[in-house]
């Protein structure tokens, strides 16, 4: 193959990049393949982010690889640690070579009649093109680089800082410091803290309250496995104990939502007093219509107890040049405003997709078993579980690609295309969360079907079944030959914008 030319580009070098490499190693040692990573640096999110207390809100157990046991104490682990795992996992396997650091994607366009993308990714300030047989898109679906933040009226009167967790300062000094949050998902929870161990006092801000669930870091029963079987074995038990675990629990929770509703709320009576569970931890909706927040080892609820941190329930009517009113009539000192909140949904890391010269809308095509789209040949997207760990889906997403490219060149065909036999398939939205970050960006984003396999069951064990062994050959599914099998060499230089 030419310099610029490989059999699968994979988008992004975070944990869903990494771990895609290493099951195209062990499972299609034949084919080559290169990574695109738009920063300087493996780790994706892990690295991205470095705000105060950064850490997973889902246990290591299921958010590790499958194939590389999460040997540390802490279940619940901090970001350093995360980014360590997943930087060790690419040194182990020899991943580094094949990765193009300050690549970042623009647009991706498929040639039907040789069966290739064609890549381009501006790497310093120009468009670097690479043909690949396949392209697999690891990076994750926030638009990093625009996160959300509302326009509140007075923010340019406000005397203090504002900082959005995104683009942490890790400079900044809030020691002694009056600190508003605003927000109320995993970002605020996990923030808030930490900060408030040093912090004149921290306030939550939030317009309305989130199920918040506390769990020890350590997980005893897999720390006692770990001593008594081997690493793998230890891992393997505890992960599917997780999986289960997870899975009932979500089962429960869509079949008894009253039931499980109270469940959540007789649990933080033990943490907090009543009032304050009635007026600022009780949501209108129901568990799992949104993501739950997980509160390691109780901080949150203990920083509350200590009166360092506090919890008000109100919306903001304007900044102030010492903090903001709210529309409650009441107003809140800030010396440091920390707007978590939130993120855009972004598809395909934003690239511009085409196939024989016409776009490919996303937001009108259908996710083909959570995997591929429809219209859209030899390309996969890692998108992770909204109701579990994210890797248990991109561990399967890179197992079943690499089933179907082996299936693929042992059939000769080139290509295959997520086809609905039926024109008139009803649409629904990719996800039914209620999230604020979802609702902003659903309509930009893939569809699911009514039917298998174009509906999105959310269910590890039904994905494994279907992704790891189910069959391969799907009317479908449509696969083709290339109708130019030899082609000329691909130019190694830069191209033209």
């Amino acid at each position: 193959m030419a310099q610029n030319e490989v059999d699968v580009l994979i988008v992004g070098a975070g944990l869903s990049g990494i771990g895609a490499a290493v099951h195209l190693q062990k499972r299609c040692p034949g084919l080559s393949y290169t990574i695109l990573e738009g920063r300087g640096a493996i780790g994706g999110t892990w690295d991205i982010h470095r705000y105060p207390g950064i850490r997973s809100d889902s246990d290591m157990y299921t958010l590790g690889y499958n194939f590389k046991p999460w040997t540390a104490q802490k279940a619940i682990a901090d970001g350093p640690s995360i980014l360590a795992y997943v930087r060790e996992t690419a040194a182990e396997h020899g991943i580094k070579p094949h990765i193009r650091f300050n690549h970042m994607v623009e647009s991706c366009d498929w040639d039907s009649r040789t069966a290739r993308w064609t890549v381009r990714a501006r790497h310093n300030g120009q468009l670097v093109a690479i043909i690949a047989k396949w392209v697999l898109m690891a990076a994750g679906y926030y638009q990093y680089a625009k996160p959300y933040t509302p326009d509140w009226p007075g923010m340019t009167d406000f005397k203090g800082q504002i900082v959005h967790p995104m683009f942490w300062d890790e400079s900044l000094d809030y020691a002694g410091k009056r600190v508003v949050i605003i927000g109320s998902g995993a970002t605020a929870v996990t923030i808030a803290p930490v900060m408030a161990k040093t912090a004149a006092h921290v306030t939550l801000l939030q317009r309305s309250p989130t199920y918040m669930v506390s769990m020890p870091s350590e997980d005893s029963l897999a720390n006692f496995a770990r001593k008594i079987l081997p690493a793998t074995w230890a891992y393997g038990l505890t992960r599917w104990r997780k999986v289960l675990l997870q899975q009932l629990m979500f089962h429960f929770a869509r079949t008894q939502p009253e039931k499980t509703k109270q469940r959540v709320l007789d649990l933080l009576r033990k943490e907090v007093p009543e009032e304050t569970v009635q007026k600022h931890m009780t949501p209108r909706y129901n568990v799992w219509d949104q993501r739950v927040c997980l509160v390691p080892d109780s901080d949150f609820f203990q920083a509350m107890g200590k009166g360092a941190l506090t919890i008000q329930t109100d919306e903001i009517e304007s900044f102030t040049a010492t903090g903001m009113m709210l529309k409650s009539g009441a107003a809140i000192a800030a010396d440091i405003v920390v707007t978590a909140t939130g993120f855009n949904l972004e598809n395909v890391g934003g690239a511009k997709l085409h196939v024989d010269g016409r776009p490919v809308e996303l937001a009108n095509a259908f996710a083909y078993k959570g995997v591929m789209y429809s219209g859209a040949p030899n390309l996969a997207n890692f998108m992770g579980y909204t109701n579990a760990s994210w890797t248990l889906k991109s561990d399967l997403t890179a197992e079943y690609i690499c089933r179907l490219m082996n299936h693929m060149r042992a059939q000769g065909v080139d290509s295959a295309t997520p086809t609905p036999a039926d024109g008139r398939m009803q649409p629904a939205a990719w996800i039914d969360f209620t999230s604020g970050y979802v609702q902003r960006s659903i309509a930009k984003m893939p569809k699911q079907g009514e039917r298998p396999p174009w509906r999105l069951y959310q269910n590890y064990v039904r994905d494994m079944m279907e992704l790891r062994y189910g069959k391969l050959d799907d009317p479908e599914l449509v696969m083709a030959k290339a109708e130019i099998a030899a082609r000329a060499p691909v130019r190694a230089e830069p191209v033209a914008a």
